[in-house]
């Protein structure tokens, strides 16, 4: 059997994953029985390494919306614009915070 090169995957596919974590995780809800549970969850608990990177990816975004929104109402005296950015970087903010609990609690669970 021979192995090539992975296939690439689309544009659009690249930028969700690099934007949102959910497809790290697997699902505890799906699991059929106790076994399969403790694995999702061990497998969670491993994959929780990776969200620091992503809240530093969502912490640069809110400081680009943060920016932009600054530029905007500064600079350029465009108010709707500003207020978009700075919209964007509160909703970033907030995904931020939804990062931060989600590490924090993967990172310190107890096994059942």
């Amino acid at each position: 059997m021979q192995h090539g090169p992975a296939p690439e995957l689309p544009f659009l596919t690249l930028w969700y994953r690099f934007l949102f974590f959910g497809w790290l995780f697997r699902d505890l809800n799906a699991a059929q029985n106790l076994y399969e549970r403790h694995a999702a969850l061990q497998h969670n608990r491993s994959m929780c390494r990776y969200l620091p990177v992503y809240l530093r990816r969502w912490s640069c975004l809110a400081c680009f919306d943060f920016g932009m929104g600054c530029l905007f109402e500064r600079a350029m005296q465009a108010s709707l614009l500003s207020a978009w950015f700075f919209t964007w970087s509160c909703l970033t903010l907030t995904g931020m915070v939804v990062i931060t609990v989600a590490w924090a609690f993967l990172a310190n669970a107890r096994l059942q």
